[in-house]
């Protein structure tokens, strides 16, 4: 008894640290995050609101990462399906990570897998969609992205490549380095070759769909 007892106190406490933590964050800045913390090389980082960041660099995250950012509620559910399916098939893993899931996981989890991880990602997914909504957890994303090694946020990669702010990068700019971020450490953004740069041709070619189907119609209202 006297365990149900303390674990029941301990949902409670976790419930109520992780309600006002994200309340907190909807307002403030996160100051950094664990993914920063851990880093190796470093945490090079400037916040900056979503109203200095190109929206052409919106529009290539959406286009590279979530096409359906502004439709789901945080998850994804066929592109869950298909992941799951591809990973019985065996080979490399692959996830099936919303705007919204890698911002929950960014800001307030770690990195890596493990199901009590996931089950954590899935809870903040929910708070983060139902507190913050769709403008704030792209503002967040962006900010808090890995964009290269030991840089974190569009207007820190944005200086890092093409020294100039975030709010200025041009389409192919923005591509480039939507290109990279599922593999930041990997990915060239400068003199990027093969598949890299195929890749970032076709975000370059989406934004204008993204735009036209208006595919950021929850950032850009």
């Amino acid at each position: 008894m006297g365990l149900l007892k303390f674990l029941i106190k301990l949902i409670l406490w976790f419930l109520l640290i992780s309600l006002a933590w994200v309340g907190i964050t909807a307002f403030v800045p996160p100051p950094i995050t664990a993914t920063m913390i851990m880093d190796e090389n470093g945490a090079n980082r400037e916040w900056v609101p979503l109203e200095s960041i190109s929206p052409n660099f919106t529009r290539a995250v959406i286009a590279g990462e979530d096409g359906k950012f502004c439709s789901h509620d945080g998850f994804d559910r066929e592109a869950i399906q298909k992941a799951i399916e591809r990973n019985r098939e065996g080979g490399r893993i692959r996830g099936g990570s919303t705007i919204s899931q890698q911002t929950a996981k960014n800001v307030f989890l770690w990195q890596g897998g493990g199901y009590f991880r996931k089950g954590l990602e899935a809870w903040f997914t929910f708070l983060i969609e139902e507190i913050w909504g769709k403008r704030r957890i792209m503002e967040v994303y962006l900010n808090v992205a890995e964009t290269g090694i030991g840089t974190y946020g569009a207007e820190a990669g944005a200086q890092r490549y093409f020294k100039k702010n975030a709010a200025d990068l041009t389409r192919m700019e923005a591509a480039r380095m939507a290109a990279a971020l599922p593999l930041p450490k990997k990915r060239a953004v400068n003199g990027a070759k093969g598949f890299t740069r195929r890749y970032g041709n076709t975000i370059a070619a989406r934004i204008n769909v993204v735009k036209r189907d208006g595919l950021d119609g929850c950032v850009y209202e």
